[in-house]
């Protein structure tokens, strides 16, 4: 559908650049039956101009495409007014225009998820960052498994993580019995306090659908729309609080391993595959199991203090939460699981609800600028 709508526009573009060359006697072109000035010429090579940057910027996914598409159709529009006998049939490719650029400012726009996320960030990144390297003397008090996963990741010799920021692809779905979702997902996690921003893009039946989970200061938040524009869920609270602190600590785990240094962290060895973890931020404290392959990594994640909401957010079910993970790689100095799954262990059995692909992983990111 990108390809096509860069088509249309583009085609609207050139379409343009007919009254341009009239109005300087390029070409014959009978079909434009009234007079052009060099005036309005130049007024519609503006607008070819604005629509042909308009679709550059559509391909090439720019987030601010909506400021030159906002231009664009009111320039091109414009024109069209003043030849509406001959140009009028131009609208429709308007009409296509202000639908991009209306999707681009409910996604992109200063009221968006997007400019949410941001300003998060911004805020978050903004803290000093120490980050002392990690040495064997650090993992001395850590449980024997916990210790050989942290070897294997890297860590050691590398610097604490303060802040990590993630890419994901993958896909998504609330039941058993519901249609995979294709998304792609940004985030970023701040280590001290715990800070999580998450913000999924997904398509369900090619309608686009957003999800933006929060969580700053110690409170968590859900939000989920469609089309940036129409809510689909919303969820807080309490429960929404503490899933999202199992959440935080299963990222720590699995995603930034020197994490796990965290004095807040008390552990129980079980045997030397397995490991109960309890990790308390605030008034609350969630726990986990983590087991460990043959190879020494980490192979699975469970907690039973993380619930499942609703599809409209309202309310939650507590359920064994499970993240399997395989195909360890290199991330820079690291090694992660490239693949997750997410589960849930359901009365009728465990169904898996999301697979996550991790693409790229940055730590201890400075702000921009």
């Amino acid at each position: 559908m990108r390809w096509i709508a860069v088509g249309l526009l583009t085609v609207h573009s050139l379409v343009h650049l007919m009254g341009f060359a009239k109005a300087f006697g390029y070409a014959d072109l009978p079909q434009l039956s009234q007079p052009t000035t060099r005036g309005a010429g130049l007024a519609w090579l503006a607008a070819a101009l604005f629509v042909a940057a308009a679709a550059a910027l559509f391909a090439g996914g720019a987030r601010r495409f909506w400021v030159v598409g906002l231009i664009a159709l009111f320039v091109s529009q414009a024109v069209i007014a003043t030849a509406w006998r001959d140009a009028w049939a131009g609208t429709a490719a308007n009409l296509l225009l202000l639908l991009l650029v209306a999707h681009a400012w409910l996604t992109e726009g200063p009221r968006s998820f997007r400019a949410q996320f941001d300003r998060d960030a911004a805020t978050g990144l903004s803290r000093p960052i120490d980050a002392p390297v990690v040495t064997e003397a650090d993992l001395a008090a850590l449980p024997d498994p916990v210790r050989r996963y942290l070897r294997l990741a890297g860590v050691v010799g590398q610097p604490r993580v303060r802040n990590y920021r993630l890419h994901f692809h993958g896909r998504i779905r609330s039941d058993p019995n519901s249609r995979w979702m294709p998304f792609e997902a940004d985030q970023l996690s701040l280590a001290d306090p715990p800070t999580r921003l998450f913000l999924m893009r997904a398509s369900m039946m090619g309608v686009p659908v957003e999800a933006f989970h929060r969580l700053v200061d110690g409170r968590a938040t859900m939000d989920v729309k469609i089309a940036g524009l129409i809510p689909m869920a919303s969820a807080g609270g309490p429960a929404m609080d503490r899933a999202e602190r199992v959440t935080v600590f299963n990222d720590m785990c699995l995603l930034a391993p020197a994490t796990l240094l965290d004095p807040a962290i008390a552990w129980t060895p079980i045997d030397d595959r397995s490991v109960q973890a309890a990790f308390t931020y605030g008034d609350h404290r969630i726990g986990a199991t983590l087991q460990f392959g043959d190879d020494g990594r980490l192979s699975s994640f469970f907690s039973d203090d993380r619930s499942r909401s609703s599809p409209d957010g309202k309310t939650f079910t507590n359920l064994r939460f499970t993240t399997p993970v395989r195909d360890y790689r290199p991330f820079g100095a690291v090694s992660l699981a490239a693949h997750g799954d997410a589960r849930w262990l359901l009365p009728s059995g465990e169904f898996t609800y999301g697979e996550f692909d991790l693409i790229d992983v940055s730590y201890n990111v400075r702000p921009a600028g």
